[in-house]
């Protein structure tokens, strides 16, 4: 590795992994893009969780995590930051890129391993690049096994016939969020992309290229195909942020109400289901039920969101206020 320069190493098939790759990119950070191996992921096999991208310093050592990366290397590399410098619009960057962490993946992982076609395509893809089992990488044996191991986990994580309808849905409004507002400088917060932008990213481009997700995104929402294929490199993309009444309306409204009506309910409903000791939480948004074991690591990613929203200041938090509860986010926040 060349002095000075990171590795980042992942599979293109991981959302997470071109997340971190294109903010990078964007950033202007040297770094090596190296494709996950056996030999690296036993490397890197005291990382937990054991989940990729992982990046390694310029120092040797390897961590993992794409939001605490993306904070970490803001506090080691000045300029082209991706946190925007208004305090109240940095925290509904953070509030979007979970949902996008969080949420978006719940469709794309439906999309991937529901129907034969994306099953076939995204097992030989990533069955190549993401190697898992003991089989040689990239054998019918390999992409069979991953196939039948993402298929595993699709109860889960709440890919279900139940829980299908739903899914899809979200999507289908996500893709309406977005359509209306992308554009060569149109960004979440600005004229230069963000953090959420960057997360959004990743989940968006991995279904612009499945092939259910992919033909409905062409179909819905071709301004956002393009969007998403330039911000995999935005290297050369110079910008500012927007002012504050305007960062917070358009695009990132749109976000905001789908986080309201649907992501942040369902994280508080994860929170109770979880604390009451509950093997499954139930809910119904926009007429669809969805339903999930609880899990410990969305409790936390709620606790955190509050926490960050209680450490803005009063003024901040009031100017907030009307478009978070426009959208129905403020009730599940301040608490």
């Amino acid at each position: 590795m060349s002095e000075g320069r990171y590795r980042l190493i992942g599979s293109t098939a991981s959302p997470y992994a071109i997340k971190l790759r294109a903010l990078m990119r964007y950033r202007r950070i040297p770094f090596d893009w190296v494709i996950m191996t056996k030999a690296l992921r036993a490397a890197t096999a005291h990382l937990r969780p054991m989940l990729i991208p992982v990046l390694q310093y310029p120092d040797g050592t390897y961590r993992g995590e794409t939001t605490t990366l993306a904070y970490a290397l803001e506090a080691r590399h000045q300029g082209r930051s991706v946190i925007p410098e208004d305090k109240a619009v940095a925290f509904v960057c953070d509030l979007l890129e979970d949902l996008a962490d969080e949420w978006a993946v719940k469709p794309l992982f439906l999309f991937r391993w529901w129907d034969p076609e994306d099953q076939i395509y995204v097992s030989r893809w990533a069955g190549e690049e993401w190697s898992t089992s003991d089989a040689e990488t990239g054998t019918a044996e390999e992409i069979e096994q991953f196939r039948q191991r993402q298929i595993s986990r699709m109860v889960i994580l709440g890919a279900t016939a139940e829980n299908k309808p739903l899914l899809e849905e979200s999507y289908r409004r996500i893709l309406a969020a977005f359509e209306p507002h992308v554009g060569m400088t149109s960004y979440l917060f600005g004229s230069r992309p963000s953090l959420a932008d960057f997360a959004w990213f990743g989940q968006l481009s991995e279904m612009a290229t499945d092939p259910t997700p992919m033909r409905i995104m062409r179909e819905l929402a071709p301004f956002t195909d393009h969007w998403v294929r330039r911000l995999d490199d935005a290297s050369g993309v110079e910008g500012k942020w927007h002012p504050r009444e305007r960062a917070l309306g358009g695009m990132a409204e749109a976000l905001l109400k789908i986080a309201g009506e649907l992501y942040l309910p369902f994280m508080a409903a994860n929170e109770r289901a979880f604390a009451r000791g509950l093997d499954r939480l139930e809910i119904n948004v926009w007429g669809l039920p969805y339903a999930l074991a609880p899990f410990k690591y969305q409790v936390k990613c709620l606790q955190q969101l509050r926490a960050k929203f209680a450490a803005l200041s009063a003024g901040d938090r009031a100017a907030l206020r009307p478009v978070l509860e426009r959208t129905g986010c403020w009730v599940h926040l301040s608490i």
